[in-house]
């Protein structure tokens, strides 16, 4: 099929999908359209619960794996929304609907791309697509909980909104409760060891705290207190005050470093909620890299995270869309970028694979 025609084809799968609920752990019927694509097309695919996954049809296990993946949940809608965030429409040039920008745009892309080369003889990788599930809640049923059943894979693109740039690095993410302790008493009497003023002392650690190493493409590793607890009444001091730490990790950290410091180093007490999040990276001198720069695109880090912490291969997030958009109110995506998005991945590939 020509690009221009498989292009219109995965706009107007993207229609279909943004008419569809489909919040995380809900996607069942936007999984069913994704096999529907595949059925149309005589390509062979599997489902795990409501992820879908097909690989190309000269697939060799002596060949290294490309992952092309993408997600098919949504968030819910914001209350800000003026349109329906469930109905399709094109005003402007702009595709109105949830999800488009985030991430179904690069989605219906990705999956216009792998069809393209689908039946291409000689690549020197095999391609997998996977449209994933439960990214946006990073639940367990995710590209994280599929991995064990599909094939190695050894590098991988990853589409999320990146206005067409190379996102070659992108922040890890370790989320930390804190307890500053004190004693409790009744606020009339006189108290030394008061929980909320004692955190004075610890808020201006956290304030000031900083990380030795400093990435290239992500820069320093970011702190920030997000939430704070304490105290129930007017005349009660209360035992302790909890603390929410949001802390961004750059590549130059692993997540277990990063709690392994700040538990040895703040003044408080520090439980981190999980280690899996962890930061990605593929080399700038890496052919995929290589081609997109190539073809003009730039190179930065990203600061939002995404299903590549569940990848332990190299990986490059890069799709059509804007970050800033995602999780907005009427989101949209410029039909415009969705065609530059299968063209610029049908080319980059090309560059790769041939």
């Amino acid at each position: 099929m020509e690009q221009a025609a498989l292009t219109q084809k995965a706009i107007e799968l993207l229609k279909e999908l943004i008419s569809i609920q489909s919040f995380s752990s809900e996607e069942d019927k936007t999984a069913d359209a994704i096999e529907n694509w595949f059925k149309a097309f005589n390509i062979p695919f599997k489902r795990h619960l409501n992820n879908v996954f097909a690989v190309n049809k000269h697939f060799d296990k002596n060949k290294p794996t490309l992952l092309l993946n993408s997600h098919h949940d949504t968030v819910k809608p914001n209350s800000a929304y003026t349109r329906d965030p469930f109905l399709p429409h094109i005003e402007d040039g702009k595709l109105y609907g949830l999800g488009s920008n985030d991430a179904g745009g690069a989605l219906v892309s990705l999956i216009a791309t792998f069809t393209h080369y689908y039946a291409e003889e000689n690549l020197n990788h095999n391609i997998l697509m996977v449209a994933s599930m439960e990214e946006e809640s990073s639940g367990p049923n995710s590209l994280r909980g599929l991995l064990p059943h599909l094939p190695k894979i050894d590098v991988a693109i990853v589409g999320e909104p990146t206005l067409l740039d190379l996102a070659i690095a992108e922040k890890g993410l370790v989320v930390f409760d804190a307890v500053i302790k004190g004693t409790p008493s009744h606020a009339a009497h006189p108290n030394d060891n008061n929980s909320i003023y004692n955190t004075i002392e610890v808020l201006e650690w956290f304030k000031n705290y900083k990380f030795d190493r400093v990435s290239d493409a992500l820069g320093p590793v970011k702190l920030t207190v997000t939430q704070i607890n304490g105290g129930s009444q007017h005349n009660v001091v209360p035992a302790q005050v909890d603390l929410v730490i949001d802390v961004r990790v750059n590549d130059k950290y692993t997540n277990g470093e990063i709690a392994e410091i700040l538990k040895k180093e703040a003044p408080c007490e520090l439980k981190e909620r999980s280690l899996k999040l962890n930061s990605s990276a593929i080399d700038i001198n890496h052919p995929l890299v290589q081609s997109g720069i190539a073809l003009g695109r730039k190179t930065y880090g990203s600061p939002t995270l995404s299903d590549q912490a569940a990848l332990s291969c190299q990986s490059l997030k890069l799709g059509p869309g804007d970050s800033t958009r995602s999780h907005s109110a009427d989101e949209f995506i410029y039909v415009k970028e969705i065609e530059d998005g299968i063209d610029l991945y049908i080319k980059l590939l090309k560059g790769f694979l041939l």
